[in-house]
């Protein structure tokens, strides 16, 4: 697995499908997720669509730089940001979204790309939606799925499934492999599949198990603040897909995207929730590879 250094304190392990003559794609992962959450059979199927594919871990996960000389107490953050003490919040992140948007464009540098399609996918969607504002001559597509505006009246997750995301998971392999049924209550509810979130759980404790990187990009995330105006104001094109069953990120926060980008196209899927089950990937890949296409 290839490690590139981005930046004199930031190194990204990352992972190419395709041909790189083609059009490329990088694919951004969202909240504590590593890069393999991003199947290979979906990157490969992007990729035979003809399309590079570029997945990778984001800083504080899986084999990228870990920042944990600079820890964050995730209950004492949540309860500081609750109380409305934001400068204190702020005090306690030690990156922010902007610096992780960051990353990913560097990582693009790093690899002698000079512009690209960016896809990102929850959390990697606000990520992507900050690279698109702050560079949009590095974005030639902006594709934001399941995710949101950063306003807070948009996007909010059922109380369910907020708590199942903030209880922290065990420690042994063991247990956290059964925890990631949790993850159930956000998936889709026809395509759920407890084996498959069991699967991706042992593989991604066996990868990098880092618990602590969570909490440090949560506070990044949370912290990011709105991005309404930049959204307004984007003039690249972009798609934002959604799914109906979400309870994470619920189907507002696409669609309060869609509404603030010019001319935005949006895909609201049925039977998809905070998830990319493979029944629908042919969709999704139909969706992904007509947005990339080359425009006059």
């Amino acid at each position: 697995m290839p490690i590139i250094e981005v930046s004199p304190e930031v190194s990204l392990a990352y992972e190419t499908f395709g041909d790189p003559s083609d059009p490329p794609v990088l694919l951004v992962m969202g909240l504590g997720g590593q890069m393999i959450a991003w199947h290979e059979d979906f990157c490969r199927a992007l990729a035979d669509r003809g399309r590079h594919v570029i997945r990778y871990d984001n800083r504080d996960c899986g084999l990228s730089t870990r920042f944990d000389d600079r820890p964050v107490d995730m209950a004492r953050f949540v309860e500081t940001v609750s109380s409305g003490d934001i400068r204190a919040a702020l005090a306690m992140a030690p990156y922010s979204a902007q610096d992780m948007a960051d990353d990913g464009l560097a990582l693009l540098t790093a690899l002698g790309i000079e512009r690209a399609h960016v896809v990102g996918t929850s959390m990697g969607g606000m990520l992507a939606q900050l690279m698109a504002i702050g560079r949009p001559e590095r974005v030639w597509t902006l594709t934001s799925m399941m995710s949101t505006t950063g306003e807070p009246e948009y996007g909010r997750s059922s109380p369910e499934a907020q708590a199942a995301l903030l209880t922290p998971k065990p420690a042994d392999r063991e247990g956290y492999i059964a925890a990631a049924e949790r993850d159930l209550l956000w998936s889709s509810r026809r395509y759920g599949d407890p084996a498959l979130l069991r699967e991706l759980a042992a593989r991604s404790y066996d990868r990098a198990y880092h618990p602590a990187g969570m909490a440090r990009q949560l506070a990044a995330m949370t912290l990011s603040g709105p991005r309404t105006e930049g959204l307004r104001g984007l003039e690249v094109p972009t798609l934002v897909i959604h799914g109906l069953d979400d309870v994470l990120v619920s189907p507002s926060g696409g669609e309060r995207t869609a509404e603030l980008v010019p001319g935005a196209e949006l895909l609201l899927l049925a039977d998809m929730g905070h998830d990319r089950p493979r029944p629908l990937w042919p969709r999704i890949i139909d969706a992904l590879a007509a947005h990339t296409r080359p425009r006059g």
